[in-house]
């Protein structure tokens, strides 16, 4: 039996390299790599680091693809009681600029096809290319740091303004990658593929969930997502469960699915979900359930989930335990189960506050409730039921429309790839509701067309009145819809 000693992610780590021995733990690029080994790979990085003078507090930008060398950076940072900070690979030297110069980040952990952007961002902060360096230091135990000290610097992706960093501690993670596990594990479910990239919100509670396991896990790990790759992984490793985000499902229905009988459900996240995208999945790969989830970066990644057999679809599942979750309408009140108003989220895994911002950490920490921005309901079991973000609320006439609603019947035409709904103003109606529309190849379908096919489906109140095709819908840089690079698309006409 573990006993932990502390509810850090240092000792966490430590701690799960003794419960179940050397065994093949991570699969990546054609080899298994051995769980002992990684566990003194991560103590001579922690060496390297402690040698190079990071001390208790600093913040070290993780900047890398992912790779083996990702989850030992980050548990020889904690290990040396230092702040991890990671940065999703394909963000611009302009946003690392603002990262690297607001977290005062006091080294940076980068890959050799990134380096060109680390120098680009101009910041003058040391700059190491890989673990090589440290890894010739010498093993270093673990630095003890207090549950309620940062552990993560996260910067969120900026879809709405300028990135902000979210203060996350050793406890909220620990926590929340606990109960994420206890709720997603089935027995004998144990082979995981985790495609989403490691230095995102998810990506990092999948990691620290490992590290909570009852029974070995073995994880296989892609570098960056590709369809055929992942599919090719699954069935030669005989995976049995993974990781996504709605738009890799999309992107995996473009392909010839094979056989997966080893598959049993994948977790999926990040972003809304279609019913019909969900369904398709489910019928084209047989025994396959998918289990989705909602959080934010403010409530450490996770904040409910479908458990393995008591999925609702069309909800993203039950609060985690430990977090609570109240709707209220725009005077802050509480609503009853079934009214549609702002998700709120009450419980002790929240973020501390944003990172140097009082007046924003203000703003969404009301008496030590996040008010999330997201607009959603309950139902009378307390599933949660996501619709819209708060600030892509569309205004027409004085009726509300969620961007999300004509999404997903625009995405039900078979023509339809992906769409997104933005607001134009208007001075006759406030704000009319413009859709952008990428087709499948080979398609014949109009814009009169898909305008009817929308009204049909959600009202005359609703329906887009102008419809723009495009080649690409544009996602941010974790593949989710990026409806500011929209509005920019409006603006510019």
């Amino acid at each position: 039996m573990v006993v932990f000693v502390s509810e850090t992610l240092g000792r966490l780590a430590e701690e799960s390299w003794h419960r179940f021995g050397d065994y093949d733990s991570l699969f990546y690029e054609g080899r298994w790599h051995r769980s002992h080994d990684l566990a003194a790979r991560a103590r001579r990085v922690c060496g390297g680091l402690v040698r190079r003078g990071v001390r208790p507090g600093d913040r070290v930008v993780v900047m890398m693809a992912t790779s083996p060398e990702v989850p030992i950076l980050y548990q020889a940072v904690w290990a040396a009681g230092a702040v991890v900070t990671p940065v999703v690979f394909l963000v611009g030297a302009e946003e690392l600029r603002h990262i690297l110069t607001d977290s005062g980040a006091s080294l940076v952990v980068t890959s050799p096809e990134l380096l060109p952007t680390v120098e680009a961002a101009g910041v003058d902060v040391p700059v190491l290319v890989g673990t090589a360096e440290l890894e010739r230091a010498e093993e270093h135990g673990v630095v003890d740091r207090d549950e309620t000290d940062l552990a993560a610097l996260m910067y969120t992706g900026g879809t709405t303004g300028r990135a902000k960093g979210v203060m996350l501690s050793h406890r909220g993670l620990w926590n929340v990658a606990r109960e994420s596990y206890a709720m997603s594990h089935l027995e004998g479910v144990n082979r995981a593929i985790v495609p989403v990239p490691l230095s995102h919100a998810y990506g990092l509670i999948v990691t620290i969930a490992g590290m909570h396991a009852t029974e070995p896990q073995q994880a296989v790990l892609m570098r960056w997502f590709e369809p055929k790759a992942f599919l090719e992984l699954a069935r030669e490793q005989r995976v049995q469960y993974g990781t996504v985000v709605p738009a890799m499902l999309q992107m995996l229905l473009a392909e010839d699915l094979p056989e997966l009988p080893d598959l049993r459900f994948l977790t999926c996240g990040a972003a809304p979900l279609t019913r019909r995208v969900l369904e398709e999945f489910e019928r084209r790969v047989p025994g396959v359930q998918i289990l989705e989830g909602y959080g934010l970066t403010e409530t450490s990644a996770v904040t409910t989930f479908n458990p393995p057999g008591r999925r609702r679809v069309g909800s993203v599942g039950l609060p985690l335990p430990g977090y609570e979750i109240v709707i209220r309408d725009p005077s802050g009140e509480p609503m009853e189960c079934g009214d549609v108003g702002e998700i709120c989220v009450r419980g002790e895994n929240l973020m501390l506050g944003y990172w140097g911002t009082p007046e924003d950490t203000a703003t969404a920490l009301v008496d030590g409730e996040l008010r999330t921005g997201d607009i959603g309901c309950l139902d009378d079991d307390g599933y949660l039921y996501v619709v819209d973000r708060k600030k892509d609320l569309i205004i027409r006439g004085g009726f509300n429309v969620f961007p999300r609603d004509v999404e997903d019947a625009l995405n039900e035409h078979p023509d339809v790839v992906l769409s997104g709904v933005v607001g134009r103003p208007d001075p006759r109606v406030g704000e009319e509701v413009v859709a952008f529309v990428q087709l499948r190849p080979g398609s014949t379908a109009t814009a009169e067309e898909l305008v009817g096919w929308a009204r049909e489906r959600v009202g005359r109140v609703k329906y887009p009145r102008e419809i723009r095709f495009v080649d690409n819908i544009p996602v941010t840089s974790v593949l989710k819809l990026d409806r500011k690079a929209l509005r920019a698309r409006l603006a510019d006409g």
